[in-house]
C-alpha cells in the first residue's frame, strides 16, 4: 500500500525553490514557531481551517452546519476551538462566500506525482523540477521518500527544502533520494534561536554538519530580520561554520517581508513583527559581506525561499 501524506498546497511555475521552473509540494507540519512564518497555516500537521473577514457576511451557515455549532462568523477559531475541532470542513462547505476554507488534504503519492507530471514539459524547457516544501516535508518523511523516488523515476530533478530541525535518522533517510538541499540557517546563536523559533539551534547545527558529509549539493538559506537576526557579529559566526562545511559553497540571504501576517490573522494567531520593515538594499549587501570574505556565493534574494511564501498563489 502506498504512504499517504497531508498536502497544503501545489504551486506551479515556482522560480525560487531551486533551479529553473518548478513545481512546489507544499507539505502539512512543522515543529518550528518562527516570529516571521510566511505559512503559518502549515504548522499544525492536521487540516486547518482559515478564515477571511473580509469576505464573511454574518450569514451563520457555517455555524449550522458544524457539529459541535463552534464558529463565529468572520473570526478564526481561538486556540481553544482549534483544538476540539473536528476539521471535517462542513464549514467550509457552507459557507456562500468562500470566506472559510480548509487547508490540508489526505493524498497519495500517485495523486502527487499526477500533479507534478503535468508541469514536465516546462521541467524539460527550463532544467526545472520538483520541490518538496513545507512546513517541514521531514515530519512526514516516508512520505517524501516515497515522493522523491516516484520523481526520481519519472527522471525529474527533486529538492528539499528543511528547516533541519528533525531527527538525524530522517534527513539520513531521506539524503540520498534528493538532488538538492535548501537548507535554513535562520540563527546562529542558541539563546536567540529558542527565542524566535521555539527551538534549539543545535540540531540544526548539528544535521547541516552531517548532512554536508554526506550530500554534495546543500544551498544554505538565511532569513534577513531586521532587529532578529542581522547583526554583523551574529552573521560571522554563520559564515565561519559555513565556510568550513564541504559540499556547501552557496549562501542565499533572503530580505524578510510581512505576507505571512495576513495568514495569521486567517488563522486567530497574533502577528508579532507588524512592525518590522524589510531589510534595505543597503542592509542586504552588509550582511552579504562576512560571507563573501570567507569566499562563499551569496545571493541575495537565492534561488531558494524561505519558508516559500504562497500568497502568490492564492
Amino acid at each position: 500500500m502506498q504512504p499517504t501524506g497531508i498536502v497544503f498546497d501545489v504551486q506551479r511555475f515556482s522560480l525560487h525553490d531551486g533551479p529553473g521552473l518548478r513545481t512546489t509540494v507544499f507539505l502539512k507540519g512543522c515543529p518550528a514557531r518562527c516570529l516571521w512564518c510566511h505559512n503559518p497555516e502549515s504548522q499544525d500537521p492536521r487540516p486547518e481551517v482559515l478564515v477571511s473577514a473580509q469576505r464573511c457576511v454574518g450569514c451563520g451557515a457555517c455555524v449550522a452546519a458544524c457539529p459541535l455549532g463552534t464558529p463565529e462568523p468572520g473570526r478564526p477559531r481561538s486556540a481553544g476551538e482549534r483544538a476540539v475541532c473536528l476539521r471535517c470542513g462542513a464549514c467550509v462547505d457552507a459557507c456562500p462566500t468562500g470566506a472559510r476554507r480548509l487547508v490540508g488534504r489526505p493524498a497519495t503519492v500517485t495523486e502527487v506525482m499526477a500533479d507534478v507530471l503535468a508541469d514536465r514539459i516546462f521541467f524539460e524547457e527550463s532544467a526545472g523540477g520538483v520541490t518538496f516544501s513545507g512546513g517541514e516535508p521531514l515530519m512526514q518523511s516516508e512520505f517524501l521518500v516515497a515522493l522523491l523516488r516516484a520523481a526520481r523515476d519519472a527522471g525529474l530533478h527533486t529538492a528539499v527544502e528543511t528547516c533541519g530541525a528533525v531527527a538525524w535518522r530522517r534527513l539520513r533517510a531521506v539524503a540520498p533520494h534528493a538532488d538538492l538541499f535548501l537548507y535554513d540557517l535562520k540563527v546562529f546563536d542558541e539563546e536567540r534561536h529558542r527565542a524566535v523559533t521555539g527551538l534549539s539551534g543545535r540540531q540544526v547545527l548539528d544535521n547541516l554538519r552531517a548532512l554536508a558529509r554526506i550530500h554534495d549539493d546543500v544551498r544554505v538559506r538565511i532569513p534577513v530580520v531586521p532587529g532578529v537576526n542581522d547583526d554583523l557579529d551574529g552573521l560571522r559566526h554563520s559564515a565561519r561554520f559555513v565556510a568550513a562545511l564541504r559540499g556547501v559553497r552557496h549562501v542565499d540571504l533572503l530580505p524578510y517581508h510581512a505576507t505571512g501576517a495576513t495568514k495569521f490573522a486567517a488563522t486567530g494567531r497574533d502577528y508579532p513583527l507588524i512592525d518590522v520593515a524589510p531589510p534595505s538594499a543597503e542592509r542586504m549587501e552588509a550582511c552579504a559581506a562576512p560571507f563573501r570574505a570567507v569566499g562563499l556565493e551569496v545571493h541575495i534574494g537565492g534561488d531558494g525561499h524561505e519558508c516559500t511564501d504562497r500568497t502568490a498563489a492564492e
